[in-house]
Protein backbone atom coordinates (compact mmCIF):
# COMPACT_ATOMS: atom_id res chain seq x y z
CA UNK A 1 0.00 0.00 0.00
CA UNK A 2 1.32 3.42 -0.87
CA UNK A 3 2.02 5.72 2.03
CA UNK A 4 -0.96 7.63 3.34
CA UNK A 5 0.64 9.83 5.96
CA UNK A 6 1.27 13.56 5.92
CA UNK A 7 3.51 14.74 3.08
CA UNK A 8 6.41 16.76 4.38
CA UNK A 9 8.46 19.45 2.71
CA UNK A 10 11.41 18.95 4.97
CA UNK A 11 12.96 16.04 6.74
CA UNK A 12 16.23 14.40 7.74
CA UNK A 13 18.89 15.32 5.25
CA UNK A 14 16.63 17.81 3.47
CA UNK A 15 19.60 20.04 2.73
CA UNK A 16 21.43 17.20 0.97
CA UNK A 17 19.95 18.02 -2.41
CA UNK A 18 19.51 21.25 -4.35
CA UNK A 19 17.15 19.59 -6.81
CA UNK A 20 13.84 21.43 -6.33
CA UNK A 21 11.91 18.52 -7.83
CA UNK A 22 13.16 16.07 -5.18
CA UNK A 23 11.15 16.45 -1.97
CA UNK A 24 11.02 14.59 1.32
CA UNK A 25 7.47 13.23 1.01
CA UNK A 26 7.14 10.25 3.36
CA UNK A 27 8.06 10.40 7.02
CA UNK A 28 9.75 7.56 8.90
CA UNK A 29 6.47 6.76 10.64
CA UNK A 30 4.67 6.58 7.30
CA UNK A 31 7.22 4.18 5.87
CA UNK A 32 7.22 2.02 8.99
CA UNK A 33 3.43 1.61 9.10
CA UNK A 34 3.32 0.98 5.35
CA UNK A 35 5.70 -1.98 5.58
CA UNK A 36 4.14 -3.31 8.79
CA UNK A 37 0.75 -3.40 7.04
CA UNK A 38 2.22 -4.94 3.88
CA UNK A 39 4.07 -7.71 5.75
CA UNK A 40 1.11 -8.41 8.04
CA UNK A 41 -1.36 -8.66 5.16
CA UNK A 42 0.97 -10.97 3.23
CA UNK A 43 1.23 -13.50 6.05
CA UNK A 44 -2.45 -13.13 6.93
CA UNK A 45 -3.46 -13.84 3.33
CA UNK A 46 -1.41 -17.01 2.90
CA UNK A 47 -2.18 -18.38 6.37
CA UNK A 48 -5.84 -17.43 5.88
CA UNK A 49 -5.99 -19.52 2.71
CA UNK A 50 -4.60 -22.44 4.70
CA UNK A 51 -7.33 -21.94 7.30
CA UNK A 52 -9.94 -21.75 4.55
CA UNK A 53 -8.72 -25.12 3.24
CA UNK A 54 -10.00 -26.73 6.43
CA UNK A 55 -13.55 -25.94 5.31
CA UNK A 56 -13.55 -24.73 1.70
CA UNK A 57 -17.12 -23.46 1.60
CA UNK A 58 -18.76 -20.13 2.30
CA UNK A 59 -22.32 -19.65 3.53
CA UNK A 60 -24.83 -16.89 4.20
CA UNK A 61 -26.72 -17.22 7.49
CA UNK A 62 -26.17 -18.66 10.93
CA UNK A 63 -26.36 -22.32 9.88
CA UNK A 64 -24.29 -24.46 7.55
CA UNK A 65 -24.29 -28.07 6.42
CA UNK A 66 -25.95 -30.51 4.05
CA UNK A 67 -29.43 -29.68 5.35
CA UNK A 68 -29.18 -26.02 4.31
CA UNK A 69 -29.13 -24.50 0.84
CA UNK A 70 -27.14 -21.39 1.65
CA UNK A 71 -23.73 -22.17 0.13
CA UNK A 72 -22.43 -19.38 -2.11
CA UNK A 73 -18.89 -20.71 -2.71
CA UNK A 74 -17.39 -24.19 -2.66
CA UNK A 75 -14.00 -25.43 -3.83
CA UNK A 76 -13.20 -29.13 -4.03
CA UNK A 77 -12.55 -32.20 -6.17
CA UNK A 78 -14.89 -34.76 -7.71
CA UNK A 79 -14.69 -38.00 -9.65
CA UNK A 80 -15.52 -37.63 -13.35
CA UNK A 81 -15.14 -39.76 -16.47
CA UNK A 82 -11.77 -38.03 -16.93
CA UNK A 83 -10.70 -38.86 -13.39
CA UNK A 84 -10.46 -36.56 -10.40
CA UNK A 85 -11.07 -32.95 -11.33
CA UNK A 86 -10.98 -29.77 -9.30
CA UNK A 87 -13.96 -27.45 -9.30
CA UNK A 88 -15.04 -24.08 -7.98
CA UNK A 89 -18.76 -23.46 -7.51
CA UNK A 90 -20.03 -19.88 -7.16
CA UNK A 91 -23.73 -19.25 -6.55
CA UNK A 92 -24.57 -22.65 -8.04
CA UNK A 93 -22.40 -22.21 -11.17
CA UNK A 94 -19.59 -24.78 -11.34
CA UNK A 95 -16.26 -24.24 -13.11
CA UNK A 96 -13.43 -26.68 -13.75
CA UNK A 97 -10.36 -25.34 -11.94
CA UNK A 98 -8.16 -28.44 -12.02
CA UNK A 99 -4.51 -27.65 -11.44
CA UNK A 100 -5.22 -24.44 -9.55
CA UNK A 101 -8.18 -24.83 -7.19
CA UNK A 102 -9.62 -28.03 -5.77
CA UNK A 103 -7.15 -30.51 -7.26
CA UNK A 104 -3.52 -29.47 -7.71
CA UNK A 105 0.08 -30.45 -7.28
CA UNK A 106 2.99 -31.95 -9.28
CA UNK A 107 2.00 -34.47 -11.95
CA UNK A 108 1.24 -37.77 -10.31
CA UNK A 109 1.25 -36.20 -6.83
CA UNK A 110 -1.92 -34.11 -7.01
CA UNK A 111 -3.92 -33.65 -3.84
CA UNK A 112 -7.41 -32.48 -3.06
CA UNK A 113 -7.16 -29.03 -1.47
CA UNK A 114 -8.98 -25.79 -2.13
CA UNK A 115 -5.94 -23.55 -2.55
CA UNK A 116 -2.65 -25.08 -3.78
CA UNK A 117 0.40 -25.54 -1.56
CA UNK A 118 2.32 -22.66 -3.14
CA UNK A 119 -0.43 -20.23 -2.05
CA UNK A 120 -0.58 -21.18 1.64
CA UNK A 121 1.49 -20.89 4.80
CA UNK A 122 2.54 -23.53 5.74
CA UNK A 123 2.67 -25.16 2.30
CA UNK A 124 1.65 -28.49 3.84
CA UNK A 125 -1.65 -28.86 5.68
CA UNK A 126 -1.23 -27.62 9.25
CA UNK A 127 -4.26 -25.77 10.59
CA UNK A 128 -2.77 -25.10 14.03
CA UNK A 129 0.36 -23.39 12.70
CA UNK A 130 -1.68 -21.40 10.19
CA UNK A 131 -3.94 -20.09 12.95
CA UNK A 132 -0.99 -19.04 15.12
CA UNK A 133 0.61 -17.14 12.22
CA UNK A 134 -2.70 -15.59 11.18
CA UNK A 135 -3.61 -14.30 14.64
CA UNK A 136 -0.08 -13.05 15.37
CA UNK A 137 0.00 -10.81 12.31
CA UNK A 138 -3.67 -9.87 12.76
CA UNK A 139 -2.83 -8.30 16.12
CA UNK A 140 0.18 -6.51 14.63
CA UNK A 141 -2.00 -5.06 11.87
CA UNK A 142 -4.78 -4.11 14.30
CA UNK A 143 -2.44 -2.42 16.77
CA UNK A 144 -0.66 -0.50 14.01
CA UNK A 145 -3.97 0.64 12.52
CA UNK A 146 -5.33 1.85 15.88
CA UNK A 147 -2.15 3.78 16.68
CA UNK A 148 -2.13 5.27 13.17
CA UNK A 149 -5.79 6.34 13.42
CA UNK A 150 -5.29 8.02 16.81
CA UNK A 151 -2.08 9.78 15.77
CA UNK A 152 -3.51 10.90 12.43
CA UNK A 153 -6.59 12.32 14.13
CA UNK A 154 -4.57 14.20 16.73
CA UNK A 155 -2.04 15.69 14.29
CA UNK A 156 -4.71 16.62 11.73
CA UNK A 157 -3.40 14.34 8.98
CA UNK A 158 -6.82 12.82 8.30
CA UNK A 159 -8.51 16.18 7.84
CA UNK A 160 -5.59 17.75 6.01
CA UNK A 161 -4.50 15.02 3.60
CA UNK A 162 -7.07 12.26 3.26
CA UNK A 163 -10.50 13.84 3.58
CA UNK A 164 -11.79 14.62 0.06
CA UNK A 165 -12.68 18.29 -0.38
CA UNK A 166 -15.20 19.82 -2.75
CA UNK A 167 -12.40 20.68 -5.19
CA UNK A 168 -11.26 17.05 -5.12
CA UNK A 169 -14.72 15.84 -6.06
CA UNK A 170 -14.89 18.34 -8.89
CA UNK A 171 -11.59 17.00 -10.22
CA UNK A 172 -12.69 13.35 -9.97
CA UNK A 173 -13.87 12.98 -13.61
CA UNK A 174 -10.58 14.41 -14.91
CA UNK A 175 -8.57 12.20 -12.53
CA UNK A 176 -10.37 9.13 -13.87
CA UNK A 177 -9.62 10.20 -17.46
CA UNK A 178 -5.96 10.89 -16.63
CA UNK A 179 -5.50 7.49 -14.98
CA UNK A 180 -7.25 5.73 -17.88
CA UNK A 181 -4.76 7.42 -20.23
CA UNK A 182 -1.87 6.60 -17.83
CA UNK A 183 -1.24 10.32 -17.51
CA UNK A 184 0.13 10.96 -14.03
CA UNK A 185 0.89 14.17 -12.13
CA UNK A 186 3.74 13.78 -9.64
CA UNK A 187 3.14 16.29 -6.85
CA UNK A 188 3.22 16.41 -3.08
CA UNK A 189 -0.52 15.96 -2.55
CA UNK A 190 -2.75 12.94 -3.19
CA UNK A 191 -5.30 13.10 -5.96
CA UNK A 192 -8.98 12.31 -5.54
CA UNK A 193 -8.73 8.67 -6.61
CA UNK A 194 -5.89 8.06 -4.17
CA UNK A 195 -7.83 9.63 -1.31
CA UNK A 196 -10.88 7.53 -2.10
CA UNK A 197 -8.87 4.31 -2.51
CA UNK A 198 -6.81 4.76 0.66
CA UNK A 199 -9.86 5.90 2.60
CA UNK A 200 -11.77 2.82 1.48
CA UNK A 201 -8.96 0.52 2.62
CA UNK A 202 -8.16 2.26 5.91
CA UNK A 203 -11.67 3.13 7.06
CA UNK A 204 -13.81 0.39 5.50
CA UNK A 205 -11.94 -2.76 4.45
CA UNK A 206 -9.39 -3.09 7.25
CA UNK A 207 -11.86 -2.30 10.08
CA UNK A 208 -14.41 -4.67 8.50
CA UNK A 209 -11.81 -7.41 8.27
CA UNK A 210 -10.92 -6.94 11.95
CA UNK A 211 -14.56 -6.88 13.08
CA UNK A 212 -15.50 -10.01 11.12
CA UNK A 213 -12.37 -11.75 12.40
CA UNK A 214 -13.42 -11.02 15.98
CA UNK A 215 -16.95 -12.22 15.23
CA UNK A 216 -15.61 -15.61 14.09
CA UNK A 217 -13.60 -16.11 17.28
CA UNK A 218 -15.48 -18.25 19.86
CA UNK A 219 -13.43 -16.64 22.65
CA UNK A 220 -14.82 -13.23 21.69
CA UNK A 221 -18.46 -14.31 21.93
CA UNK A 222 -18.54 -13.64 25.67
CA UNK A 223 -16.81 -10.27 25.25
CA UNK A 224 -18.71 -9.02 22.20
CA UNK A 225 -21.82 -11.25 22.00
CA UNK A 226 -23.67 -8.81 19.73
CA UNK A 227 -21.17 -9.05 16.85
CA UNK A 228 -22.52 -12.33 15.48
CA UNK A 229 -26.10 -11.07 15.43
CA UNK A 230 -25.01 -7.73 13.95
CA UNK A 231 -23.24 -9.49 11.07
CA UNK A 232 -25.91 -12.12 10.48
CA UNK A 233 -24.15 -15.06 12.10
CA UNK A 234 -20.65 -16.53 12.20
CA UNK A 235 -20.94 -18.07 8.73
CA UNK A 236 -21.97 -14.74 7.22
CA UNK A 237 -19.09 -13.05 9.05
CA UNK A 238 -16.72 -15.62 7.54
CA UNK A 239 -18.11 -14.90 4.06
CA UNK A 240 -17.68 -11.14 4.56
CA UNK A 241 -14.15 -11.74 5.86
CA UNK A 242 -13.27 -13.71 2.71
CA UNK A 243 -14.85 -11.08 0.45
CA UNK A 244 -12.82 -8.32 2.10
CA UNK A 245 -9.69 -10.39 1.49
CA UNK A 246 -10.54 -10.60 -2.21
CA UNK A 247 -11.07 -6.83 -2.36
CA UNK A 248 -7.74 -6.17 -0.63
CA UNK A 249 -5.96 -8.43 -3.12
CA UNK A 250 -7.66 -6.52 -5.96
CA UNK A 251 -6.51 -3.23 -4.40
CA UNK A 252 -2.96 -4.58 -4.16
CA UNK A 253 -2.93 -5.63 -7.82
CA UNK A 254 -4.21 -2.22 -9.00
CA UNK A 255 -1.80 -0.48 -6.64
CA UNK A 256 1.20 -2.34 -8.07
CA UNK A 257 0.05 -1.66 -11.63
CA UNK A 258 -0.22 2.07 -10.86
CA UNK A 259 3.27 2.06 -9.34
CA UNK A 260 4.69 0.44 -12.46
CA UNK A 261 2.84 2.88 -14.72
CA UNK A 262 3.70 6.00 -12.70
CA UNK A 263 7.41 5.17 -12.33
CA UNK A 264 8.47 2.32 -10.03
CA UNK A 265 11.89 3.74 -9.12
CA UNK A 266 10.42 7.03 -7.96
CA UNK A 267 7.56 5.38 -6.08
CA UNK A 268 9.79 2.80 -4.35
CA UNK A 269 12.38 5.42 -3.43
CA UNK A 270 9.60 7.43 -1.81
CA UNK A 271 8.36 4.59 0.39
CA UNK A 272 11.86 3.34 1.25
CA UNK A 273 13.84 6.56 1.75
CA UNK A 274 11.09 9.19 1.91
CA UNK A 275 12.39 11.13 -1.11
CA UNK A 276 10.05 11.68 -4.07
CA UNK A 277 10.67 13.39 -7.41
CA UNK A 278 7.87 15.74 -8.45
CA UNK A 279 7.09 17.23 -11.84
CA UNK A 280 9.20 20.27 -12.78
CA UNK A 281 7.53 23.59 -11.88
CA UNK A 282 5.23 24.96 -14.57
CA UNK A 283 6.46 27.94 -16.54
CA UNK A 284 4.00 30.20 -14.76
CA UNK A 285 5.36 28.89 -11.41
CA UNK A 286 1.92 27.79 -10.36
CA UNK A 287 1.98 24.51 -8.42
CA UNK A 288 0.29 21.45 -9.88
CA UNK A 289 -2.45 20.42 -7.49
CA UNK A 290 -2.87 16.77 -8.42
CA UNK A 291 -0.55 13.86 -7.74
CA UNK A 292 -0.20 10.48 -9.35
Amino acid sequence: MESVARSQSAGPGASASNDTTLIYRQSRWTRLTHWLWAISLFFMLLSGLQIFNARPQLYIGKQSGFDYNNTILAIGAENTNAGLRGYTEIFGHRFDTTGVLGWSGPAGQETSRAFPSWATIPSYYDLGTARVIHFFFAWILTTTLIVWLVASTVNGHLRRDLAPRLDDLKRLPQDIIDHAKLKFHHTREYNTLQKMAYGGVLFVLLPLMIITGLAMSPSMNSVLPFLNDLLGGRQTARTIHFTVMVLLVAFFVVHILMILAAGPINELRSIITGWYRTDPPAQDDKPVERSA
